[in-house]
C-alpha cells in the first residue's frame, strides 16, 4: 500500500506529537516540517527523520509533493494556512479549533468544498475510551431519553503561564472548551441553540497573562437537553493531573459519570513528592506513542487512505467554533445568546 505523504506546519509540542505518530505509522511518511522558528523545525526534523525544513509554508506547499498537511499552529492562526493548503490541493488535519471567528470558519469551509479536498479537526475526546464507551451505551438506549449533562474540563495554571506563549491571544474556550463542547454535542446528538455564560478573570492577569480565567456556561440544545460546562485554567499547579476532567450524562433510565482527572492504576513516590504518570492521554509503550489524544491523528491517516468518513465532520467542527463565539459574546454581555446558524 502506498503511504500517505504528510507535511507538518507547526513544530511545537503538539506538532512533534504528529511527527512521532506519522513516523511510527505504517501508512504515513512525513516529507517536510515548517515552523516560523527555524530552530524548532530543524530539531523536529532531526528527531523524527524528516528530510525537508521550511519557515515559509507557502514555499513548502509549492515544492513538496505531499498528500496532506497537519496544521498545528496556535488557535488563531489556522485560517490562512488552511485556505492555502486547500488551494494547493492538500487534505488537512487541523488542530482544534477550526477557526476563531465566523468569517474564517466560512473561508475554510468554502475552500475545502471548492477544491474538493478532505479535512478533519482534531477534536480528540471522541477517542477517549470512557467517553467512547458512554456514547455506545447511549446509542444502545441504556440511558433512555437524555435530559441533561455536566462537563468540567480545566487546566492547571502552568498551561497558560508556561506551556503556551500565545495564551493571551487565545482562550481556555478554544484550548479546552472546544473539546468539552464537541463531546456534549456528540453525546446529545443535537445542536446548541442558546447559551448563557459568565466569565471570571484576574488570577492569570496578575501572573502576566491577560486572558479570562474561567467560563461557566449553560447550554440549551435543540432536542431539549441542557448542560453545564466549566472551563478554566487556574487549577493549582499541584493538581495530580494537568487536566481536571469530569462529566455526567443523565437520561430518564440511567446515568453515566466519568472522572478522568485521577486514577489509582500507577503512582510514583520519592522523598519529596508523589506523582501520577499519564497512562491514558499521552504516554508511550515500548517507544511507541499511545493514548487517546494520539488515536485521532492515526484515525485521520486511516480514514484518508480508506476513503471512509472522518469521525469528526467539518460541520461538527464549525458548530463548535460558532457556539464558542456565542459563549464569549454571552459572557461579555451577561445575557443569553441565540445561535441561528
Amino acid at each position: 500500500m502506498e503511504k500517505i505523504k504528510m507535511a507538518i506546519i507547526g513544530a511545537g509540542t503538539w506538532g512533534t506529537a504528529h511527527a512521532a505518530i506519522f513516523k511510527g505509522h505504517y501508512m504515513a511518511e512525513t516529507l517536510a516540517v515548517c515552523d516560523a522558528d527555524k530552530g524548532k523545525a530543524e530539531r523536529a526534523a532531526k528527531e523524527f527523520g524528516i528530510p525537508k525544513v521550511y519557515t515559509d509554508y507557502r514555499a513548502m506547499l509549492k515544492e513538496i509533493p505531499c498528500d496532506a498537511v497537519s496544521i498545528v499552529t496556535p488557535d488563531h492562526l489556522h485560517a490562512d494556512i488552511a485556505v492555502a493548503c486547500a488551494e494547493a490541493g492538500k487534505h488537512m488535519l487541523i488542530e482544534k479549533p477550526l477557526a476563531t471567528n465566523k468569517d474564517d470558519v466560512y473561508r475554510i469551509m468554502d475552500a475545502v468544498a471548492k477544491n474538493k479536498v478532505r479535512a478533519m479537526v482534531d477534536l480528540h475526546n471522541r477517542w477517549n475510551p470512557p467517553f467512547a464507551l458512554a456514547k455506545d451505551a447511549i446509542n444502545r438506549g441504556e440511558l433512555g431519553t437524555l435530559h441533561n449533562g455536566y462537563f468540567r474540563l480545566n487546566d492547571i495554571k502552568w498551561v497558560a503561564t508556561d506551556l503556551l506563549p500565545w495564551a493571551a491571544s487565545s482562550s481556555i474556550l478554544w484550548f479546552l472548551g472546544s473539546h468539552s463542547l464537541d463531546t456534549l454535542n456528540w453525546m446529545f446528538n443535537s445542536k446548541v441553540i442558546r447559551v448563557y455564560s459568565v466569565a471570571g478573570r484576574g488570577v492569570l492577569r496578575e501572573l502576566g497573562v491577560d486572558t479570562v480565567d474561567t467560563y461557566l456556561t449553560t447550554l440549551e440544545y435543540k432536542n431539549g437537553c441542557i448542560a453545564q460546562m466549566e472551563n478554566g485554567w487556574i487549577t493549582p499547579n499541584g493538581n495530580d493531573n494537568v487536566n481536571d476532567m469530569k462529566c455526567t450524562i443523565l437520561g430518564d433510565k440511567g446515568m453515566i459519570s466519568i472522572d478522568t482527572s485521577n486514577h489509582t492504576m500507577i503512582r510514583q513516590y520519592t522523598d519529596t513528592k508523589a506523582s501520577v504518570p499519564d497512562v491514558l492521554v499521552r504516554n508511550s509503550v515500548h517507544g511507541m506513542v499511545k493514548g487517546f489524544a494520539y488515536e485521532s491523528i492515526r484515525s485521520f491517516i486511516e480514514k484518508l487512505a480508506s476513503g471512509e468518513d472522518f469521525i469528526v465532520s467539518m460541520e461538527d467542527a464549525a458548530q463548535v467554533s460558532f457556539v464558542i463565539l456565542a459563549i464569549m459574546e454571552s459572557a461579555q454581555k451577561r445575557m443569553p445568546v441565540e445561535i441561528n446558524i
